[in-house]
């Protein structure tokens, strides 16, 4: 339970209140703009639209792949940073931040040169091409986004009481059976909100996007570049529409994430 305020505190809460008033009275000016500018009408005919309507289903399929790929790669990951100690963990853990540091049109940038070396150009041409294709749009939102996930999945088996796992090992099971059955389902809240978040931080990607995979309409278009694309046209009216699309999945995603996964956490 938090301590009681006393009259005395009012003045320095009120301070509070009008500071921090500030920041979310501006979050919700910008919503009521946008919803002020645009009307039902305008938001019909632009999702009547094939290119906006091709993007809304590219970026589902996109963000939901990132996602399955940062959380695939986020438990193991997660996993051994919080409960292992191994020569160049510190390096690892280092690393693992960079893309959450580095500006997004860098990273775009650097998996544009990847795949120009010898070894990214010979996997474009025998296996599948990724710059300006699909799969490249997933590769950049997965680059930029499982950084996140991993930092969830770190903080989830950091909170885990080690004891149950302990146990287990001690009735017989070996390390990965203990995982599975013990560790892995206890972790559950920090997967959903892992891939959620990570879902999340993919809808909203633009910069590695536009620059490895560029913004073809009814190829490479998602969300995001949609919007610049309709500015670059002066069409602010779709612009909005889209806009205002990616504000209402974006509450709807933190209110399932609050809702069932990690609370108290400060990911959240």
């Amino acid at each position: 339970m938090p301590p009681p305020f006393h009259r005395s505190d009012l003045p320095f809460l009120v301070g509070l209140a009008l500071i921090g008033g500030l920041y979310v009275a501006l979050i919700v000016a910008l919503v009521a703009a946008d919803l002020a500018y645009t009307s039902g009408t305008d938001i019909a005919r632009a999702f009547a639209s094939p290119p906006i309507r091709a993007a809304v289903w590219l970026s589902l399929v996109s963000c939901s792949a990132a996602a399955i790929l940062s959380v695939w790669v986020a438990v193991p990951l997660g996993y051994l940073l919080s409960r292992t100690r191994f020569p160049g963990r510190a390096a690892v853990d280092l690393i693992v931040d960079v893309p959450i540091l580095l500006p997004p049109l860098v990273v775009g940038l650097s998996l544009l040169i990847l795949f120009q070396t010898p070894p990214g150009a010979w996997f474009q041409r025998n296996v599948f091409a990724v710059t300006y294709a699909v799969p490249g749009v997933v590769l950049a939102q997965f680059a930029s986004t499982a950084a996140f996930a991993v930092r969830t999945m770190r903080v989830t088996f950091d909170q885990l009481d080690p004891r149950t796992e302990d146990i287990a090992l001690t009735l017989g099971c070996s390390r990965g059976r203990a995982f599975w059955l013990v560790t892995l389902p206890e972790a559950r809240r920090g997967v959903l909100t892992a891939f959620t978040l990570s879902w999340a931080r993919s809808l909203g990607e633009f910069g590695p996007i536009l620059v490895f995979c560029g913004a073809t309409r009814m190829r490479t278009e998602v969300l995001s570049t949609s919007v610049f694309l309709e500015l670059s046209t002066g069409n602010l009216e779709a612009a909005l529409a889209v806009s205002l699309l990616m504000i209402a999945i974006a509450v709807l995603v933190l209110a399932v994430t609050r809702a069932f996964g990690l609370r108290g956490t400060g990911l959240i």
